[in-house]
């Protein structure tokens, strides 16, 4: 370690702050003082807390710390995200908070279809922006009282009023979304002396990984946990805060000094990652920006390649270009293909980018976008199958009761949360009751009944002792009974859309009934296995020899050899959002507060390099089927590439299949000379 890190290290006087840089070894830092206190300070291992924003960094963590302490000495260890640390703490403090312990938890989907039948509305952008805006509230700690009187604009009015509906209805569920895992949490230490006082007793050490991620939220929490001793290490970088969008803020860190005046600051500022080149124009970019704490990146990693910045007639060209090019640098540097990256700010971006390198036979991997198994009507078909397999699972039973509609509406799903919260069982288990009909009128009853019969038959002819049907013919009869196929067209928008949802559906059918096959499962085997499913295509045992594509947001934390940042340009990255939202909606100062946390975006961007950075950009780019001129993102100048002159691609103003039998040219000409 190098002095800055032992200093963080070892420090234990009080509460501590480290402003690590891109690249500074925070993660080392982190795991050698949980060491450190276990191993020379005395903490038992079940008192120190270690929290971060990612599932994938807190293994990181865990497995480090394992290496070092052996799995004896770090049994007891709490490394988690927030959220899961909030499971964990609702688990235990269910009854206090008037939960019942087995309470459902509402992903994103789950909650906006709730926002859906209170608001009793297909349009999908209202009710992006109902939940964007109550997901806000309560990462600011605001509850739906609040949130009337802080109401200003129509939308943020017509919000508040849902707020209220939309708690009373996860109230009556028994049912928590993902913001309420740290709300929750919160209200209920700040009011209940004796659980505070449990809780601080335990978390006797508390560290923060990527605290510059942090809400208002999370940083009341940690200021409850840690109470009046303030034993906390955070480690963050306000130059990495790319996440205000949805409710982090930057100014968590000013608000530590402002809140512990002995706070000791500590500065992380020597690069192991990246060369001098990219950590120069990394760090001209970020100073355009307000700085709550000067700090400047230096390597010993020497000069490094030059930062190439290229020009393109258009998407298209700019996608076949990157491709060739990455291949060509792929023989020339005797590389892998996951040693590149093709990073971009939009996931639109990525369409014609995938093309490009299919049509080349490049693998790849996409990260930042939307996973097949997040898809709609994927996850309506799964909540079959998790309810067949499971009667404890209480979204999966909303989801599947009111998709396709069946005369199961809010007032059904009040009655049965509420009797299920009463008597602590599953909605199914609720649906059943004798006494179902002394809470629903009789046209309820009969629909929910329908219900339960439906499922009861599909689980019974499941698992039928001594006979088990064949998945084929029970997956095809359960989604012919369904009718999920014309539900789909009847409330998508068009009948390509339906078709295209339709066909995902007989897909996860398909993928199904191979993976019944190859195991020689029967349906109820094979749907205990779907909550494994619905993380397949996240979970890698192992990176794969790929290129990978991601979003500039999806990217932080990662680091490559090679990278190719596309779509730098005005409008893009910077991206502005929508021209009436400029114009209606955003100040001054809100415009300035976006083009800030644009030029972190672009300074992540940058720092995820290590030995070589390509830029490119486009002339013109076809944006909402239109052809838009463009212009190179002001970043660039930023950078300090002014003086380098822009670099004008070959093959521009070739027809595109010259300019791809050019761009093949070029690239087996590599291939010979290597």
């Amino acid at each position: 370690m190098n002095r800055a890190q032992e200093e963080a290290v070892h420090y234990l006087d009080g509460p501590c702050l480290v402003l690590a840089g891109a690249g500074s070894g925070k993660t080392r830092v982190i795991t050698r003082k949980i060491a450190y206190l276990i191993q020379e300070c005395g903490y038992s291992a079940r008192h120190i807390y270690a929290l971060t924003f990612t599932n994938k960094a807190a293994a990181e963590m865990a497995h480090r710390l394992e290496s070092l302490l052996g799995r004896s000495a770090s049994r007891g260890l709490t490394i988690s995200t927030f959220h899961s640390l909030g499971v964990r703490f609702l688990r235990e403090e269910a009854q206090a908070l008037g939960l019942k312990r087995g309470f459902s938890i509402l992903d994103g989907q789950d909650a906006m279809g709730l926002i859906q039948a209170i608001v009793q509305t297909t349009d999908r952008a209202r009710l992006k922006h109902l939940q964007q805006v109550i997901s806000l509230w309560k990462n600011a700690a605001v509850d739906p009282d609040q949130a009337a009187v802080l109401a200003q604009k129509s939308g943020e009015i017509d919000a508040s009023r849902v707020y209220y509906s939309y708690q009373a209805t996860l109230k009556a569920y028994q049912a928590v979304d993902f913001d309420d895992l740290i709300l929750l949490p919160l209200r209920l230490l700040s009011e209940n002396q004796e659980v505070r006082a449990r809780w601080q007793s335990r978390v006797r050490y508390l560290l923060v990984d990527e605290y510059q991620d942090t809400n208002a939220c999370q940083y009341q929490l940690l200021r409850e946990l840690t109470g009046p001793r303030s034993m906390f290490t955070a480690v963050g970088d306000d130059d990495q805060a790319i996440y205000g969008w949805r409710g982090a803020t930057v100014e968590n860190l000013a608000r530590l000094r402002e809140d512990y005046p002995d706070l000791h600051l500590i500065k992380l500022e020597q690069n192991y990652r990246s060369s001098q080149t990219i950590l120069a124009a990394a760090n001209r970019v970020i100073e355009a920006n307000p700085k709550l704490f000067d700090k400047r990146l230096w390597s010993e990693h020497g000069v490094g390649d030059p930062i190439t910045v290229t020009r393109m007639d258009n998407d298209q060209m700019e996608a076949q270009s990157v491709a060739v090019r990455l291949s060509a640098a792929r023989f020339e540097k005797q590389a892998k293909w996951q040693d590149f990256a093709i990073l971009y700010r939009s996931n639109q971006q990525a369409r014609v980018i995938e093309q490009a390198l299919r049509d080349l036979r490049i693998p790849y991997t996409v990260s930042g976008g939307q996973s097949f198994f997040e898809k709609q009507e994927i996850r309506d078909v799964l909540a079959y199958l998790r309810l067949i397999a499971n009667d404890d699972d209480d979204p999966a039973f909303i989801r599947a009761a009111t998709t396709p509609r069946r005369g199961i509406g809010q007032a059904s799903l009040h009655a049965l949360g509420e009797y299920a919260g009463q008597h602590q069982v599953s909605l199914m288990q609720a649906a059943q009751s004798d006494s179902l009909g002394q809470i629903l009128q009789p046209k309820q009853l009969d629909a929910v009944q329908g219900f339960v019969h439906f499922i009861r038959i599909f689980q019974t002819r499941a698992d039928k002792p001594g006979h088990i049907e064949p998945v084929d013919k029970l997956l095809d009869e359960l989604l012919a009974n369904v009718g999920y196929e014309n539900h789909l067209f009847d409330t998508a928008s068009d009948d390509r859309s339906a078709q295209s949802k339709w066909q995902n559906v007989l897909d996860l059918v398909d993928w199904l009934k191979s993976k019944a096959q190859e195991r020689d499962h029967g349906l109820a085997g094979l749907v205990q296995h779907v909550a494994l499913v619905t993380m397949l295509d996240r979970q890698q045992d192992e990176d794969p020899d790929a290129v990978k594509l991601s979003t500039l947001h999806a990217s932080k934390g990662l680091e490559f050899p090679h990278v190719y940042l596309v779509g730098v340009e005005e409008g893009l990255l910077p991206h502005l959002g929508r021209e009436d939202d400029l114009t209606v909606d955003d100040d001054v100062q809100a415009l300035a507060n976006r083009i800030q946390e644009e030029r972190r975006l672009m300074y992540v961007g940058i720092t995820r390099a290590q030995r070589s950075l390509h830029l490119t950009w486009c002339s013109r780019r076809r944006r909402a089927r239109q052809d838009r001129v463009c212009e190179l993102s002001r970043f660039v100048a930023e950078m300090g590439l002014v003086s380098n002159k822009t670099v004008e691609d070959p093959a521009n103003g070739l027809s595109p299949a010259k300019r791809l039998d050019m761009l093949k040219d070029l690239l087996a000409s590599k291939k010979k000379a290597v």
